[in-house]
């Protein structure tokens, strides 16, 4: 199934490489997926996603349930160790090499570091070295968490350019309802647009482990959706969790064509923006017309962005318009509200951009 696909990312929820009860790795399992994953390293570029860190080092830690964030960090960062050595140890014996890459929401948020990162990835694929990839839990603040390596493996998907992603989860696949409560439930073999049907049926599906459900999982096919890559769901608890996928045991997203720019997938797929701008209908007329931003349509700005950052564009009855970059930060953007580009200089005593956001920076949302 996967034979035609030639950069793939593998996303590994926490369930599926660590053992709920002992808090250990899998190792067995985690031996048939580095097999799997020797076969096709030669062919093909890999990158590893890997959840499970804070579950492997909660069991060093005394407290019974991780509720503060402190201690979860504390975990993450004793399970690090022990899931990079895992990772380095198994594909060892492949001769193949493995890096080891903590990456925080900003990474992604910002243009400066998402290219940073984007160019790490390709030196170290170049390289023919798979890199291991988590969140940085052990910084990371519930402020500027992914939450999820489900949102994290398709913002990885889009730096690279991936054209499949795999989710390995405890569960394989979309289905009509949740089969954990329905026995009836019916799956769906393949996607071809996500809609909001596909999302009503994206319930939460509990795991014991694992930090995502399957929200985040549709959330991250419409991201790869987006960016022409396909996602496959399916369920890790099978000898080859890779070489034995196939339309029966997995769910398959596939792309939609676009047209956009590198800079405008990344702009369309942005999880937290800085902050939003309130529009009248006549500025989403010009938006929908491919034309900026301009103060005289703005109605109200809401967060503390500075310039450069990413913001929403949204309408009153809280519609999203477009996201874009803004060439003002929140201050000055509040100054020249409802005004004519012309009064800018007059008004902020400096001579700024005619629009907010410029339609090269700037991405409309379909209607």
């Amino acid at each position: 199934m996967i034979n035609k696909y030639k950069k793939i990312v593998i996303k590994i929820g926490s369930n599926s490489i660590v053992n709920s009860k002992t808090k250990k790795i899998k190792s067995k399992w985690l031996d048939g997926l580095c097999k799997d994953i020797a076969k096709i390293h030669k062919s093909k570029k890999i990158v590893i996603v890997c959840s499970g860190a804070i579950a492997l080092g909660s069991k060093s830690i005394s407290e019974k349930n991780l509720r503060k964030l402190e201690d979860k960090q504390a975990a993450a960062s004793i399970g690090q160790i022990e899931l990079a050595h895992q990772w380095r140890s198994k594909l060892k014996k492949y001769k193949i090499n493995v890096s080891q890459i903590l990456l925080t929401l900003e990474d992604s948020e910002e243009r400066r570091r998402y290219l940073n990162a984007r160019n790490t990835l390709s030196s170290l694929q170049d390289k023919n070295i798979i890199p291991i990839i988590n969140e940085n839990d052990t910084v990371a603040t519930e402020e500027i968490r992914y939450g999820d390596n489900d949102k994290l493996a398709a913002r990885v998907a889009q730096m690279i350019e991936a054209d499949l992603l795999i989710l390995l989860s405890d569960i394989d696949g979309l289905y009509d309802d949740n089969p954990k409560k329905n026995n009836n439930a019916k799956k769906l073999t393949e996607i071809f647009k996500i809609d909001k049907k596909i999302e009503n049926l994206a319930k939460k599906q509990t795991s014991e482990l694992g930090s995502g459900g399957m929200n985040t999982k549709i959330l991250a096919a419409k991201i790869c959706s987006g960016n022409g890559c396909t996602t496959v769901i399916t369920n890790s608890n099978k000898n080859n969790p890779i070489s034995d996928i196939n339309k029966f045991n997995s769910t398959t997203f596939y792309p939609v064509v676009s047209y956009n720019s590198s800079k405008k997938k990344w702009l369309l797929n942005h999880l937290k923006p800085s902050g939003s701008v309130i529009v009248d209908s006549g500025a989403k007329k010009a938006i929908l017309k491919n034309k900026s931003l301009l103060p005289a349509g703005i109605i109200e700005i809401k967060g503390r962005f500075k310039r450069g950052d990413v913001i929403s564009i949204i309408l009153r009855n809280g519609q999203k318009v477009a996201i874009g970059i803004s060439a003002y930060d929140f201050s000055d953007a509040k100054k020249i509200i409802g005004k004519n580009s012309k009064e800018i200089s007059k008004i902020l005593g400096f001579e700024g951009r005619d629009e907010v956001v410029h339609k090269d920076n700037l991405v409309r949302f379909s209607s």
